[in-house]
């Protein structure tokens, strides 16, 4: 730890916890320390968060102790998945409270250094004390760091931040949400008082220099193509306990009846033999399916389902209850993906396919999440196809491969958004304006001509019946200034985001009120009152279906039928 000139308090935490630091701890502190952008890429559970995190630390608490720590907000965490920022959270208070006492002891000093969760799971009174009292580790999503770059109060609590980690970047660099996610972190880069220190962590990304350019945006590429960013590849592969489950019965182009028999058992057979199992699904609809299953063969009180349907209070309990060892299996989406650790998972049990290596690798890597420890996965293909796809899964891993990782080109409808965004906060010169939005990587090819048609339709609207519609800016051609009509703010918090939007109903259990999840709009309207479905493991009785909100009672126990979501499977 004394080569990196930790602060004592901070070095004596770190050695009483954990002894000696990982590769990627070794090499990524003197890059973060020195101020430079840096990307770390290492195996899942080897510590790459917390190289982060506790340079940060050792900054705030060495700020506390010489001078006074203000109340503002100096580094700020993005994650792709709102269980992970819970996770953070929750994983930085055993530092933030080792370190202030080693430090009370040390020098009767009391450093209270916060971190706080701002997501879309957020309660309206959480956001005001955020607001009221700005938390020096803000830890937040890609689409709530756009809104807060969007309204006035969150730009003034992100206006002193100093750091930005952007965790498990792999998870957006390949879509239109990290094209989202660049302008927005260009946004703040232009929005703080001093430089914009990125740093980004990943266990799955190729080829890692152009992550490192998508990181730190074009001004920072030189002519070459070479980022200013300090690139920590300690690579991806891990000792892994990696095998295919067959079932006894021949696998055909569909599964039957008696062959998912056979599967739940095998499962319920494994779940038996660890001490916790997470079991990832690839659809909503099948979550709470084999969830089902699974509660007869093991007891309801066993096995729980988490998926992004579940309410947020549903969600958080199935993940303490996972990480206090109270579940024996957790069947679970993509929403447990990335990066949650959660110590007392010794296997995790994929039913069908990933589709991505980077997927299999990630939820794998949820097994022994810790320094040591080695993931066991066992893989259930579903048909004779995923069969095939299983193998050539399992190849990929031995041979050491990633899949490679394509930066979607200047998606312009996502630019759209920006724009009347950034001009909703404040009035820009359009020609700087086109400077920030080239200065993210997935535009460093926007041409003028193709900037100024989207300012010109966000200027002019559209045409309709009744005349000219949806103009959200102010165009001054000769000024070159743009700003925000009325009602352009509403419209870019209301819409941000590149998540498409769903029309779902809302599960209501009444007479509490209390929010259970949602459904399917279509799922809602063909239901009848009286109908019994399943939602987090617990049967809901249907009383009414109203505009928008399902009404149900609890059904006690009663056989559910399992409710559907449309276009949820991942991509081939």
């Amino acid at each position: 730890m004394q080569p990196f000139q930790f602060h004592s308090a901070v070095a004596r935490w770190f050695e009483q916890t954990f002894g000696s630091p990982t590769e990627p701890q070794l090499r990524g502190w003197p890059a973060i320390h020195s101020g430079r952008h840096a990307l770390i890429s290492a195996p899942t559970g080897s510590g790459k968060t917390l190289a982060a995190f506790l340079a940060s630390l050792d900054a705030l608490f060495r700020q506390g102790s010489e001078h006074h720590l203000p109340d503002e907000t100096q580094v700020v965490y993005v994650s792709p998945l709102k269980a992970l920022s819970n996770d953070i959270r929750k994983n930085l208070q055993e530092p933030l409270s080792g370190i202030r006492a080693l430090l009370g002891e040390a020098n009767g000093h009391n450093i209270e250094v916060r971190a706080e969760v701002r997501t879309g799971d957020t309660t309206a009174a959480q956001r005001q004390a955020l607001i009221k009292r700005p938390p020096h580790i803000l830890v937040t999503t890609p689409e709530s760091l756009y809104l807060l770059l969007t309204s006035e109060s969150g730009r003034k609590m992100l206006r002193t931040a100093r750091t930005l980690i952007l965790d498990e970047i792999h998870a957006v660099v390949d879509d239109r949400r990290g094209a989202h996610l660049s302008l927005s972190v260009e946004r703040l880069a232009a929005l703080v008082r001093a430089p914009l220190q990125r740093i980004g962590l990943s266990a799955t990304q190729k080829p890692i220099e152009e992550v490192a350019r998508f990181l730190v945006g074009t001004r920072a590429v030189n002519e070459a193509g070479d980022p200013d960013c300090e690139i920590i590849d300690i690579g991806h592969r891990r000792e892994l306990d990696l095998a295919i489950e067959m079932p006894k019965s021949p696998l055909e182009a569909v599964m039957s009846n008696e062959v998912w028999e056979e599967l739940y058992h095998r499962l319920a057979e494994l779940i038996e033999a660890h001490r916790t199992t997470l079991v990832f699904v690839n659809t909503r609809r099948m979550a709470e399916r084999v969830t089902h299953h699974l509660s007869e063969l093991l007891g309801a009180d066993a096995v729980t389902s988490h998926h992004g349907s579940l309410s947020a209070k549903l969600r958080l309990d199935a993940e303490d209850r996972l990480k206090r060892g109270e579940l024996k299996a957790l069947v679970a989406t993509a929403s447990l993906e990335l990066g949650i650790d959660i110590g007392s998972v010794d296997l995790v049990c994929q039913l069908g396919t990933t589709r991505s290596i980077a997927t299999l690798l990630q939820r794998v890597g949820r097994a022994e999440h810790k320094r040591g420890g080695l993931p066991k996965g066992r893989i259930f293909p579903l048909s004779r196809d995923e069969l095939i796809e299983c193998a050539a899964l399992l190849h990929c891993v031995h041979r050491g491969e990633l899949d490679r990782l394509t930066i979607p080109e200047k998606p312009l409808d996502v630019l759209a958004q920006q724009v009347v965004a950034a001009a909703s906060t404040q009035d820009w010169d359009e020609n700087e304006f086109f400077e920030l939005v080239c200065s993210a990587w997935p535009y460093r090819n926007l041409t003028r001509a193709e900037f100024d048609h989207v300012v010109r339709m966000l200027a002019e609207g559209f045409s309709t019946k009744r005349g000219r519609r949806a103009a959200l800016i102010h165009h001054d051609g000769i000024n070159h200034r743009l700003r925000g009509r009325r009602g352009a703010r509403i419209t870019a918090l209301t819409s941000g985001g590149a998540i498409p939007d769903n029309t779902d109903y809302r599960v209501i259990l009444e007479p509490s009120e209390i929010f259970v999840g949602t459904v399917n709009e279509d799922f809602a309207v063909e239901s009848l009152a009286g109908d019994i479905f399943q939602l987090g493991n617990a049967s809901w009785r249907i009383l009414r279906v109203n505009s928008g909100v399902v009404r149900v009672e609890d059904a006690k126990g009663q056989p559910p039928g399992i409710p559907f979501w449309l276009g949820e499977a991942p991509a081939r």
